[in-house]
Protein backbone atom coordinates (compact mmCIF):
# COMPACT_ATOMS: atom_id res chain seq x y z
CA UNK A 1 0.00 0.00 0.00
CA UNK A 2 2.80 2.65 1.13
CA UNK A 3 4.43 1.46 -2.21
CA UNK A 4 1.26 2.17 -4.51
CA UNK A 5 0.77 5.78 -2.82
CA UNK A 6 4.53 6.62 -3.25
CA UNK A 7 4.07 5.49 -7.04
CA UNK A 8 0.80 7.53 -7.01
CA UNK A 9 2.53 10.77 -5.50
CA UNK A 10 5.73 10.41 -8.29
CA UNK A 11 3.09 9.80 -11.28
CA UNK A 12 1.19 13.01 -9.89
CA UNK A 13 4.45 15.41 -10.05
CA UNK A 14 5.26 14.12 -13.45
CA UNK A 15 2.11 13.86 -14.90
CA UNK A 16 0.14 17.12 -12.88
CA UNK A 17 -3.43 18.18 -14.13
CA UNK A 18 -3.45 20.89 -16.00
CA UNK A 19 -6.25 22.75 -18.09
CA UNK A 20 -5.47 24.10 -21.48
CA UNK A 21 -7.73 27.04 -23.51
CA UNK A 22 -6.39 29.30 -26.84
CA UNK A 23 -7.02 32.69 -25.81
CA UNK A 24 -8.61 34.86 -28.68
CA UNK A 25 -4.90 36.06 -30.10
CA UNK A 26 -4.21 31.79 -30.07
CA UNK A 27 -7.06 30.98 -32.34
CA UNK A 28 -5.95 34.20 -34.48
CA UNK A 29 -2.16 33.30 -34.13
CA UNK A 30 -2.97 28.80 -34.83
CA UNK A 31 -5.39 30.61 -38.07
CA UNK A 32 -1.97 32.36 -39.29
CA UNK A 33 0.33 29.16 -38.82
CA UNK A 34 -1.93 27.08 -40.32
CA UNK A 35 -2.43 29.40 -43.36
CA UNK A 36 1.44 29.05 -43.39
CA UNK A 37 2.00 25.58 -43.10
CA UNK A 38 -0.29 25.12 -46.43
CA UNK A 39 1.19 27.73 -48.68
CA UNK A 40 4.41 26.40 -47.57
CA UNK A 41 3.57 22.90 -48.76
CA UNK A 42 1.71 24.17 -52.38
CA UNK A 43 4.75 26.70 -52.90
CA UNK A 44 7.99 24.56 -51.07
CA UNK A 45 8.85 28.31 -50.67
CA UNK A 46 12.30 27.73 -48.03
CA UNK A 47 11.05 30.92 -46.46
CA UNK A 48 7.33 29.83 -45.87
CA UNK A 49 8.82 26.60 -43.90
CA UNK A 50 11.39 28.88 -42.34
CA UNK A 51 8.33 30.90 -41.12
CA UNK A 52 6.54 27.91 -40.42
CA UNK A 53 9.33 26.45 -37.85
CA UNK A 54 9.69 29.65 -36.13
CA UNK A 55 5.66 29.95 -35.43
CA UNK A 56 5.83 26.26 -34.14
CA UNK A 57 8.81 26.38 -32.11
CA UNK A 58 7.15 29.69 -30.52
CA UNK A 59 3.96 27.17 -29.38
CA UNK A 60 6.08 24.56 -27.63
CA UNK A 61 7.97 27.50 -26.09
CA UNK A 62 4.61 28.91 -24.96
CA UNK A 63 3.93 26.12 -23.41
CA UNK A 64 7.73 25.26 -21.72
CA UNK A 65 7.40 28.59 -20.12
CA UNK A 66 4.02 28.58 -18.96
CA UNK A 67 4.70 24.89 -17.13
CA UNK A 68 7.90 26.71 -15.18
CA UNK A 69 5.44 29.21 -14.29
CA UNK A 70 3.10 26.82 -12.58
CA UNK A 71 5.13 24.57 -11.38
CA UNK A 72 6.22 24.65 -7.58
CA UNK A 73 4.02 26.99 -6.18
CA UNK A 74 2.79 27.23 -2.61
CA UNK A 75 -0.38 28.50 -1.96
CA UNK A 76 -1.25 29.54 2.04
CA UNK A 77 -4.68 30.75 3.42
CA UNK A 78 -4.69 34.28 5.14
CA UNK A 79 -8.69 34.48 5.22
CA UNK A 80 -11.31 37.22 5.10
CA UNK A 81 -11.77 39.93 7.73
CA UNK A 82 -15.97 39.91 7.69
CA UNK A 83 -17.41 38.60 4.62
CA UNK A 84 -21.15 39.35 4.26
CA UNK A 85 -22.86 37.73 1.53
CA UNK A 86 -24.11 39.86 -1.51
CA UNK A 87 -21.25 42.48 -0.98
CA UNK A 88 -17.60 41.98 -2.35
CA UNK A 89 -15.04 41.15 0.10
CA UNK A 90 -11.11 40.59 0.33
CA UNK A 91 -9.86 37.18 0.93
CA UNK A 92 -6.29 37.01 1.37
CA UNK A 93 -3.40 34.14 -0.06
CA UNK A 94 -0.13 34.08 0.60
CA UNK A 95 1.89 32.78 -2.33
CA UNK A 96 5.43 31.52 -2.72
CA UNK A 97 8.16 29.05 -4.54
CA UNK A 98 11.47 27.98 -3.46
CA UNK A 99 13.27 28.18 -7.06
CA UNK A 100 12.57 30.03 -10.53
CA UNK A 101 10.18 32.78 -10.95
CA UNK A 102 6.67 32.90 -11.94
CA UNK A 103 4.99 35.61 -14.18
CA UNK A 104 1.18 36.33 -15.01
CA UNK A 105 -0.73 34.73 -12.23
CA UNK A 106 -4.09 34.53 -11.90
CA UNK A 107 -5.07 33.07 -8.57
CA UNK A 108 -9.47 31.84 -7.82
CA UNK A 109 -11.04 29.63 -5.77
CA UNK A 110 -12.53 25.97 -7.41
CA UNK A 111 -15.85 26.58 -4.96
CA UNK A 112 -18.61 26.89 -7.72
CA UNK A 113 -20.36 29.74 -6.10
CA UNK A 114 -17.48 32.29 -5.35
CA UNK A 115 -16.67 34.56 -7.97
CA UNK A 116 -13.80 36.81 -8.02
CA UNK A 117 -9.83 35.94 -8.39
CA UNK A 118 -6.53 38.40 -7.63
CA UNK A 119 -3.38 38.80 -10.39
CA UNK A 120 0.07 38.79 -9.33
CA UNK A 121 2.66 40.32 -11.97
CA UNK A 122 5.75 38.24 -11.30
CA UNK A 123 6.52 36.15 -8.08
CA UNK A 124 10.09 35.88 -7.54
CA UNK A 125 11.83 32.73 -5.45
CA UNK A 126 12.14 32.49 -1.43
CA UNK A 127 9.81 35.71 -1.62
CA UNK A 128 6.26 35.46 -0.05
CA UNK A 129 3.71 37.41 -1.42
CA UNK A 130 0.31 38.36 0.10
CA UNK A 131 -2.62 38.90 -3.02
CA UNK A 132 -5.83 40.28 -2.18
CA UNK A 133 -8.82 37.97 -4.07
CA UNK A 134 -11.86 40.26 -4.32
CA UNK A 135 -14.61 37.78 -4.19
CA UNK A 136 -18.28 37.86 -3.58
CA UNK A 137 -20.48 35.08 -1.85
CA UNK A 138 -24.26 34.53 -2.56
CA UNK A 139 -25.72 33.03 0.93
CA UNK A 140 -24.14 32.94 4.02
CA UNK A 141 -23.06 30.41 6.06
CA UNK A 142 -19.79 28.20 5.69
CA UNK A 143 -18.27 27.12 2.68
CA UNK A 144 -16.14 24.44 2.57
CA UNK A 145 -12.67 25.22 0.39
CA UNK A 146 -10.87 22.54 -0.83
CA UNK A 147 -8.46 24.50 -3.76
CA UNK A 148 -7.29 27.52 -5.67
CA UNK A 149 -7.32 27.46 -9.40
CA UNK A 150 -4.01 29.15 -10.63
CA UNK A 151 -3.68 30.17 -14.38
CA UNK A 152 -1.35 32.08 -16.55
CA UNK A 153 -1.14 33.62 -19.83
CA UNK A 154 2.98 34.25 -20.02
CA UNK A 155 4.47 34.28 -22.22
CA UNK A 156 2.61 35.57 -25.01
CA UNK A 157 -0.98 35.02 -24.30
CA UNK A 158 -1.78 32.48 -26.74
CA UNK A 159 -2.86 29.61 -24.29
CA UNK A 160 -4.32 30.03 -20.87
CA UNK A 161 -3.31 27.07 -18.80
CA UNK A 162 -3.68 26.44 -15.20
CA UNK A 163 -3.51 23.95 -12.37
CA UNK A 164 -5.55 23.31 -9.66
CA UNK A 165 -3.54 23.24 -5.51
CA UNK A 166 -5.17 21.26 -3.55
CA UNK A 167 -5.62 23.94 -0.32
CA UNK A 168 -8.43 23.16 1.98
CA UNK A 169 -9.87 25.62 4.52
CA UNK A 170 -13.37 26.74 5.22
CA UNK A 171 -14.92 30.19 4.49
CA UNK A 172 -17.53 31.39 7.10
CA UNK A 173 -19.36 34.05 5.37
CA UNK A 174 -22.06 36.64 7.77
CA UNK A 175 -25.64 37.63 6.64
CA UNK A 176 -26.17 39.80 4.26
CA UNK A 177 -26.24 43.15 5.61
CA UNK A 178 -29.90 44.96 6.13
CA UNK A 179 -31.08 48.07 7.30
CA UNK A 180 -31.96 47.68 11.23
CA UNK A 181 -35.52 46.90 12.01
CA UNK A 182 -37.34 50.41 12.77
CA UNK A 183 -38.32 50.91 16.28
CA UNK A 184 -37.05 49.23 19.78
CA UNK A 185 -34.55 46.16 19.02
CA UNK A 186 -36.51 43.95 21.28
CA UNK A 187 -40.16 44.95 19.63
CA UNK A 188 -39.94 41.59 18.11
CA UNK A 189 -37.10 38.46 18.89
CA UNK A 190 -35.65 40.06 21.52
CA UNK A 191 -35.74 39.32 25.52
CA UNK A 192 -34.03 39.73 28.89
CA UNK A 193 -33.71 43.54 28.53
CA UNK A 194 -32.31 45.03 31.26
CA UNK A 195 -30.23 48.32 32.57
CA UNK A 196 -26.62 47.82 34.37
CA UNK A 197 -24.19 50.16 35.97
CA UNK A 198 -20.63 48.38 35.38
CA UNK A 199 -17.49 48.93 37.11
CA UNK A 200 -14.59 48.94 34.91
CA UNK A 201 -11.59 51.04 34.79
CA UNK A 202 -11.57 52.45 31.32
CA UNK A 203 -15.11 54.09 32.32
CA UNK A 204 -16.14 57.92 31.95
CA UNK A 205 -18.63 58.17 34.30
CA UNK A 206 -18.83 59.50 38.04
CA UNK A 207 -15.44 59.09 40.59
CA UNK A 208 -16.10 55.58 41.81
CA UNK A 209 -12.68 55.99 44.08
CA UNK A 210 -8.70 55.74 43.76
CA UNK A 211 -6.38 52.91 44.19
CA UNK A 212 -2.47 52.61 43.90
CA UNK A 213 -1.25 53.19 40.16
CA UNK A 214 0.09 49.54 38.79
CA UNK A 215 3.09 49.43 36.82
CA UNK A 216 1.75 49.74 33.00
CA UNK A 217 -1.03 51.64 33.55
CA UNK A 218 -1.67 54.91 32.02
CA UNK A 219 -0.77 58.04 33.62
CA UNK A 220 -3.08 59.87 32.34
CA UNK A 221 -5.96 58.90 35.22
CA UNK A 222 -3.16 59.92 37.92
CA UNK A 223 -5.06 62.22 40.57
CA UNK A 224 -2.21 64.85 40.80
CA UNK A 225 -3.31 66.89 44.48
CA UNK A 226 -4.63 63.27 46.07
CA UNK A 227 -1.02 61.65 44.99
CA UNK A 228 1.12 64.45 46.45
CA UNK A 229 -0.92 64.47 49.99
CA UNK A 230 -0.46 60.45 50.19
CA UNK A 231 2.92 60.58 48.90
CA UNK A 232 2.37 58.03 46.06
CA UNK A 233 0.96 57.82 42.79
CA UNK A 234 -2.95 57.35 43.10
CA UNK A 235 -5.22 56.45 40.02
CA UNK A 236 -8.76 57.13 39.55
CA UNK A 237 -11.46 54.76 38.99
CA UNK A 238 -14.45 55.66 37.56
CA UNK A 239 -18.15 53.91 36.51
CA UNK A 240 -19.18 53.33 33.04
CA UNK A 241 -21.97 54.84 31.86
CA UNK A 242 -25.09 52.65 32.10
CA UNK A 243 -25.88 50.24 29.35
CA UNK A 244 -28.36 47.42 28.27
CA UNK A 245 -28.02 43.78 28.70
CA UNK A 246 -29.86 42.30 26.08
CA UNK A 247 -30.50 38.58 24.35
CA UNK A 248 -31.70 37.98 20.96
CA UNK A 249 -33.53 34.87 20.31
CA UNK A 250 -33.88 33.22 16.42
CA UNK A 251 -36.51 30.50 15.83
CA UNK A 252 -34.08 28.40 13.60
CA UNK A 253 -36.98 25.74 13.27
CA UNK A 254 -37.89 28.22 10.51
CA UNK A 255 -36.66 27.07 6.77
CA UNK A 256 -35.99 28.85 3.52
CA UNK A 257 -36.28 32.56 2.50
CA UNK A 258 -38.11 32.76 6.44
CA UNK A 259 -34.98 31.66 8.09
CA UNK A 260 -32.78 33.68 5.86
CA UNK A 261 -34.66 37.40 6.33
CA UNK A 262 -34.84 36.47 10.38
CA UNK A 263 -31.04 36.21 10.13
CA UNK A 264 -30.35 38.77 8.49
CA UNK A 265 -32.25 41.16 11.11
CA UNK A 266 -31.25 39.89 13.56
CA UNK A 267 -27.67 40.91 12.48
CA UNK A 268 -28.76 44.20 12.02
CA UNK A 269 -29.92 44.28 15.56
CA UNK A 270 -26.93 42.85 16.93
CA UNK A 271 -25.05 46.03 14.84
CA UNK A 272 -27.25 48.39 16.01
CA UNK A 273 -27.73 47.53 19.96
CA UNK A 274 -23.60 46.87 20.05
CA UNK A 275 -23.44 50.84 18.46
CA UNK A 276 -25.39 52.10 20.97
CA UNK A 277 -23.69 50.56 23.64
CA UNK A 278 -25.78 47.74 24.73
CA UNK A 279 -24.65 44.30 25.63
CA UNK A 280 -26.22 41.48 23.28
CA UNK A 281 -26.46 37.88 23.66
CA UNK A 282 -27.66 35.51 21.28
CA UNK A 283 -29.98 32.06 21.17
CA UNK A 284 -30.37 30.13 18.06
CA UNK A 285 -30.34 26.75 19.28
CA UNK A 286 -27.93 25.19 19.78
CA UNK A 287 -25.66 28.10 20.01
CA UNK A 288 -26.06 30.31 23.42
CA UNK A 289 -23.93 33.34 23.51
CA UNK A 290 -24.49 35.00 26.79
CA UNK A 291 -24.00 39.48 26.55
CA UNK A 292 -21.06 41.34 25.91
CA UNK A 293 -19.64 43.53 24.01
CA UNK A 294 -16.94 44.59 21.14
CA UNK A 295 -15.60 43.66 18.11
CA UNK A 296 -14.56 40.13 18.76
CA UNK A 297 -17.79 39.15 20.42
CA UNK A 298 -19.61 41.01 17.35
CA UNK A 299 -17.81 38.28 15.05
CA UNK A 300 -19.26 35.83 17.35
CA UNK A 301 -22.33 36.51 17.09
CA UNK A 302 -22.26 36.65 13.46
CA UNK A 303 -20.59 33.69 13.01
CA UNK A 304 -23.42 31.81 15.35
CA UNK A 305 -26.45 33.68 12.71
CA UNK A 306 -23.98 32.69 9.64
CA UNK A 307 -24.13 28.42 10.85
CA UNK A 308 -27.99 29.07 11.92
CA UNK A 309 -29.85 26.22 10.44
CA UNK A 310 -27.35 24.91 8.16
CA UNK A 311 -25.57 21.86 7.72
CA UNK A 312 -21.89 22.02 7.24
CA UNK A 313 -20.97 22.39 3.77
CA UNK A 314 -19.31 19.20 1.44
CA UNK A 315 -15.86 19.77 0.03
CA UNK A 316 -16.09 21.24 -3.38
Amino acid sequence: MRLAAVLRGVWRWLRPRRTQKVTRAGRTYLVLTIGIGLGALNTGNNLLYLVLGVQLATIVASGVLSEASLRGLRVRRLGAEAPHAGEPFVYRLAISRQRGTSFGLTFSETHPQLEGSAALAILRPGVEVVVRCHLLAPRRGPYALRGVRVTTTFPLGLFSKGRILEVPGELLVFPRRVPAPSGDALSDGGRGQRAARRFRREGDGDTAGLRPLRPGEDARRVHWLKSAERGQLLRVERDAEETRSVVLYLDTAARGALLERACEETAARVRALLAGGAEVGLEAAPERLPPDHGARHERLLLGALARAGLDEAAPR
